[in-house]
């Protein structure tokens, strides 16, 4: 092993208070993530209140299209830092430094693959969705200018994964604060301003996205230990690469299989109009944001697990599960009863036509109060994540997520052609999912996932 110190903000969480360690790393990483909903709550509401509703339902639409190309490379970024944590966590300084150079190539790569795949795919994947005429111009428009920008957004999260992995959570929590700034100015000035539409909330997404990838670079290079990021040693690391993918692939099929998923609820939902279309997706901005707390949960998650039981401290990740399910779970749920009586004003942040806040009302008020089995999936899939059993969570968010929904849709809307038949598929999967890890978590020896 190389010898190195540690940085202050590169933080081991196999010592000290559980709770107080967990929150400490989860806080971070909500504020980050409260953010990032920033810069699709900005485009979301100058577009919603400078253009019309054919170009917010454009935009409405991005979420699940852009996640089905850049989820599956996030999906295997997340074992990247399952992989890197736990090395980190052992103290083996030469496999950790090998394991962010290889994860860092491995982000470039993926950036070229979406760019390509994302240019060429969109048009094809609207017009599956039986995108409505009025919508297909704005949303061509969106779709082409940001996946031709899309390494921006994909190599700030694969910085922002190997930073997490190292226990830091704050450096990329200021670098996004900076950069959600200039994407609120630049949407502003482009889409208020100069009346660039939705195009021009693509273009400062990308500029904005693109400044946090650099300083999340220069920050990296510039730390004065092993964990530095040094261009000359960036290589693929043949048993590196290997875990990063077996980690971390299942993740990314979860991910891009999940969207599809989510695709074709989203073909169901235009069926039912524009409005419909721009309430739910008003609906969702507020949803993503009113769980970020939850979310933040379950992304720490993976990392004290992995850097614990790299460490042989399986008790304390036994503990750091439970205190972390629990309190997602909890937080939860809250969260759905505040969101279930406040639905409608808080839709009104973004659309203010009468027609669209009803449709999000009427999916709001039957998901919300289900929160708690919401939380229950992504933390326990958190926890699997840590312990090196990513295929789990793979297994059954793809059974549940994807394949009953789907056919829970289409069989419910031909028995009743309503819209609310569409948002009870919420709950039904979420609560399947549920009952699958609960069983798992159970009965299988997870804290040894990577032994075995």
């Amino acid at each position: 092993m190389k010898n190195g110190s540690r940085q202050r903000s590169q933080t081991s969480l196999t010592e000290g208070p559980i709770g107080r360690g967990i929150l400490a790393f989860a806080i971070p990483l909500f504020l980050g993530q409260l953010l990032q909903q920033l810069y699709n709550m900005a485009d979301a509401w100058v577009v919603g209140n400078f253009a019309d509703n054919d170009a917010f339902a454009a935009v409405s639409m991005a979420t699940h299209i852009s996640f089905l190309i850049i989820g599956f490379f996030n999906g295997i970024a997340i074992g990247g830092g399952v992989v890197i944590s736990r090395y980190f966590g052992a103290k083996n300084e030469t496999e950790t430094e090998r394991a962010i150079h290889t994860n860092f190539l491995f982000g470039i790569a993926a950036s070229v693959i979406s760019t390509v795949v994302g240019v060429l795919l969109v048009p094809h994947i609207l017009v599956w969705m039986h995108t409505p005429d009025s919508v297909m111009p704005d949303a061509l428009t969106y779709f082409r200018i940001y996946f031709a920008g899309v390494s921006t957004i994909i190599m700030y999260n694969i910085c922002m994964a190997i930073m997490r992995a190292l226990g830091d959570s704050l450096h990329p929590l200021y670098y996004l604060i900076f950069s959600s700034l200039v994407n609120v100015v630049l949407d502003l000035v482009f889409v208020a301003g100069m009346k660039l539409g939705v195009g021009g909330a693509a273009i400062a997404t990308v500029i904005s996205q693109g400044l946090s990838a650099i300083l999340c670079m220069i920050r990296m290079c510039r730390v004065k230990d092993y964990t530095a990021l040094s261009f000359r040693k960036l290589h693929f690391h043949k048993n590196i690469l290997s875990q990063v993918i077996r980690q971390g692939l299942p993740s990314g099929v979860q991910n891009s299989v999940i969207s599809i998923g989510n695709l074709v609820v989203q073909a169901n939902i235009n069926s039912f109009g524009a409005y419909a279309i721009s309430g739910h997706g008003a609906y969702s901005k507020v949803e993503g944001l009113v769980f970020l707390p939850i979310m933040s949960m379950s992304m720490a998650l993976p990392t004290f697990i992995s850097q614990n039981l790299g460490a042989g401290e399986y008790d304390r990740a036994k503990k750091g599960a439970a205190f972390g399910i629990i309190s997602g779970m909890v937080m939860a749920e809250l969260v759905g009863v505040l969101l279930y009586f406040g639905c409608g004003q808080a839709l009104q942040i973004f659309v203010d036509t009468p027609e669209a806040i009803k449709y999000g009302t009427i999916h709001g008020h039957i998901v919300t109060m289900f929160f708690c089995l919401l939380a229950f999936s992504h933390c326990a899939a958190g926890v699997m994540r840590g312990c090196g059993k990513s295929m789990v969570p793979m297994v059954v968010m793809l059974l549940c997520w994807c394949g009953i929904r789907i056919v829970y849709v289409t069989v419910a809307l031909r028995i009743v052609n309503e819209f609310r038949m569409i948002s009870w598929a919420y709950p039904l999967t979420w609560t399947l999912s549920s009952l699958a890890f609960l069983v798992f978590l159970r009965k299988s020896d997870w804290v040894h996932g990577f032994e075995q």
